[in-house]
This record gives structure tokens, sequence and C-alpha cells, in this order.
């Protein structure tokens, strides 16, 4: 620490590479009054043990910033005399996050949440952001169904996607994706071609990155209205023009449970209750009179999110595997997915139970995540993960592995038995009812 540094407020960014950057960019960064002294990382692996690099910190921070395990914050508060500790990562029970704000208070530095007045930056075209209660909701369907309403409209779009910089963040600082092809130019792992590929299969490009200034400037150059597509239940980085946020009746009650979902869930203009074909109508009328307590002026739009495959007789009589999204079973706390609904609903003999398959990371997932018994999470945040999971899928005992993430994973691995995709998309009423609400912000 430098005499320099003595009189400014110490502070540490609690983050997960994605909200921690942005918020560092947009308020922290060139506040001469703080000293970012550190990032930590949680909840995806092996994000940790990086830096945060000069090129992206600015003239303030030569060195650039470290980024260390949340398991080191009292350390790293006693050993930096820290003063503020500022929480910015999605998908956290109210709950937990006041235990890391008691966590932060007895190690004797105040406990601090960003409001959007600092974090969302104004564009000069129209925007809609898509956001959600909860990991798994539904957002990229929704999404989707707007880049297509839009296009329909006649206007280019262009589509910025919540951060994922899990890599080099020297080479992520502001990426372009428009062609499978991208995909692999970037390194992406499964969990960003989770998001990314089905927006280029649909034909929309694609922005996402660390520096959302940047990536926000370049995008309004092909665009006449910009999309939001959110991350887990966090917030717009854009101040936007239409604020859709999603929630999921199969969670009801977690619309005002966990942060920062509930802040969206107040700050809607629409919400959509997803997945309502397969949810217990109690259940949906329970988020809906949630929503209407905390947010009477939105406005509701019930949806259904069918699920179909190229061969559903395929599936009857099958013992199935079902591979499942991981971020929504892992930190979105789902038992199963689109992928599981598709084996029940097609007649499986049996679906089966992969952890006594697993290996490596993919087996330390089962572990930690207890409640994922009867899918496979498709975790592959990096080379060795994709390996482990490959080699999970080939050593279990099926007929058929019924793959429920939204990419070709085939593409990715070799696996040794037949496969087939479940596919999903919102359905036709509620595009309907988003097309009248597109409209109003586009006319």
């Amino acid at each position: 620490m430098t005499s320099s540094s003595t009189n400014r407020i110490r502070v540490i960014i609690v983050g997960a590479a994605g909200r921690d950057f942005h918020d560092f960019n947009t308020f922290w960064r060139n506040d001469p009054r703080y000293e970012v002294v550190a990032f930590t990382a949680a909840q995806i692996p092996d994000i940790d043990g990086r830096t945060y690099p000069p090129e992206l910190c600015g003239d303030r921070y030569p060195n650039g910033i470290p980024i260390e395990p949340e398991e080191m914050l009292t350390e790293l508060i006693k050993r930096h005399d820290v003063h503020q500790v500022a929480m910015a990562y999605s998908d956290l029970p109210h709950a937990e996050v006041m235990h890391k704000a008691a966590i932060v208070n007895a190690a004797g530095a105040d406990f601090r949440i960003m409001g959007h007045r600092h974090t969302m930056l104004k564009s000069t075209k129209p925007v809609i952001a898509v956001c959600a209660v909860r990991t798994g909701c539904g957002k990229s369907q929704t999404s989707r169904a707007v880049t297509s309403i839009l296009k329909e409209m006649g206007k280019r779009v262009a589509a910025v996607r919540h951060p994922m910089p899990y890599g080099d963040l020297t080479k992520q600082i502001c990426q372009r994706f428009s062609e499978l092809s991208d995909l692999d130019k970037h390194k992406c792992t499964i969990e960003e071609r989770e998001e990314y590929e089905p927006h280029i299969a649909a034909g929309n490009v694609v922005f996402a990155g660390v520096d959302y200034e940047r990536i926000l400037r370049e995008a309004e150059k092909e665009a006449d209205v910009i999309l939001w597509d959110g991350g887990n239940n966090d917030l717009s980085f854009f101040k936007a023009d239409l604020y859709i946020v999603v929630a999921d009746p199969h969670r009801p009650g977690h619309e005002l449970a966990y942060y920062p979902g509930e802040t969206n869930t107040r700050l809607a203009d629409v919400v959509v209750i997803n997945k309502v074909a397969t949810a217990r109508p109690e259940d949906v009328a329970l988020v809906e009179a949630n929503v209407r307590k905390v947010n009477p002026k939105a406005r509701i739009i019930r949806a259904k999110s069918p699920v179909t495959v190229d061969d559903p007789a395929s599936i009857k009589g099958k013992r199935v595997l079902v591979v499942e999204d991981g971020p929504t079973l892992t930190h979105g706390e789902m038992k199963i997915g689109a992928g599981h609904v598709a084996a029940t609903a097609n007649g499986a003999s049996v679906i089966v139970d992969p952890r006594p398959y697993a290996v490596g990371t993919i087996k330390a997932t089962f572990e930690k995540y207890t409640h994922v018994t009867e899918v496979l999470p498709a975790m592959g945040y990096g080379d060795k993960q994709i390996a482990e999971l490959e080699a999970t899928i080939n050593a279990a005992d099926c007929d058929l592995v019924l793959i429920g993430t939204p990419i070709d994973l085939g593409a990715l691995i070799h696996v040794n038995k037949p496969t087939m995709r479940v596919r999903y998309e919102l359905g036709n009423d509620a595009r309907e009812a988003l097309k009248v609400e597109v409209a109003k912000v586009v006319a």
C-alpha cells in the first residue's frame, strides 16, 4: 500500500466474474475516493487465481487487481485494512446475502450493495431488457422471442449478453458473435455456448465480454434496438425502455426471496410467468399474487414453454440419461429441466441416475449440489471439465442420452451411444402478448 493510497477508502468487490467487473468499470475505477484492493470469486469453478488486468483497470491500477477465493474474505479484510466490501453477484437467497454481511461486519468492514443508478449505462438506442427472478426461469427463449418480434418489425437487433468472462480477460474485453465458428475463435465454454449458440442459429448478432460501455457502443453501430439478455437473476447493465422479468412457478415464492431477483420483480414493466403448463395452478397464482403485491403496475403474462423432440417414439421404453443446463441445476437449485420433462412425457422406462458414473469435477458437483439426483448437469467451464463430462456420459449404462441443454452438445464431445436433443421455445400466446409491449417501445 502506497502513502498516496492511505486516505482512500479501501474496497473489496465480492463477485463471480460478471457484475463485479461491471460495477468496477462503471463506478469504482475512476473514483479517486476509493481504492479496490481485490476481487473475490465464488459460484463459478476456477475463476479465482487470476488478475483483473491493467488493460481494464485504468491508470490508477498499473499492476491490475488480484482475484482471490471468497473463502479468504476475512483474511483479506484484515490484511488490507478494508473499509467496505461490495456485494456484486447474483442468485443468492436473501439470508445468504446477510450471512455474508455478517462475516464482513464481524471483520470490521462495512457491507455495501450497489444500486442501479450508478451501474446502468444509457444507450442512444431503445433498449429492451430480459431478466429473471432466478437462474433457469426461461430468459433465453423469452429473449429469442423478443428478437424475432423485432426482426418481424423490420428492426436490426443486437443481443448483448450478460458477461461470462471465464478465460483470458484481455481477450474478452469486447466480443462479437455472428457465426458458429466465432464460438471456437473465442474458445467458449459450454456455459457460454448455451447462451450464444441459439441466438446465432436464429441469425442474431451477439455481443458480450467485460467492458460493457465499449460493448454497448459497438452494438449501437449495428442495431436499431438493443436487447439486454440477462444472466442468472442479475439486474440489467443498461437502462431499459422495456424491462421484462421472467418468473418460474416451479419455484413459487422465490420472486421475493432471492437477491437481486426481488429487485427485478419490483423494477419490471412486464413479468412473464413461464412454464405454467407444467406447474401447479396454486403455485402460478402465488407467483402472480406476490408480483402484484410489490409491483401492481407490472403487466403479467402467463406463458407456456413447450418442450419438443425430433422423434418422441424412440424415447418410449428406453433407459434414458438426461443431461440438463448446468447453472439451472446448480445455483438455480432446480432438480430437473426440459430434458427430464421430455423423458417423462414420452414414456422413458427408466431415467438413469448419473451419479454412479460421475468422475472428477462432475462427481464433485453432485457432492456440492446434493439436490441434483436424476439428471446430469452439463458442466463445462474448461477443457478438463468438458472431458470429464464426456467420460461420465460414456460410462453411463443407458440406451439413449437426452440432451436438454440449448446447444448441440454432440458437436463438442464424442458420445458413444445414441443422443437426442430437446428444444423449447416461448408459447405463441405469450409471444403475441409480448409483441404488444415491444411495439410500444419501437413505435
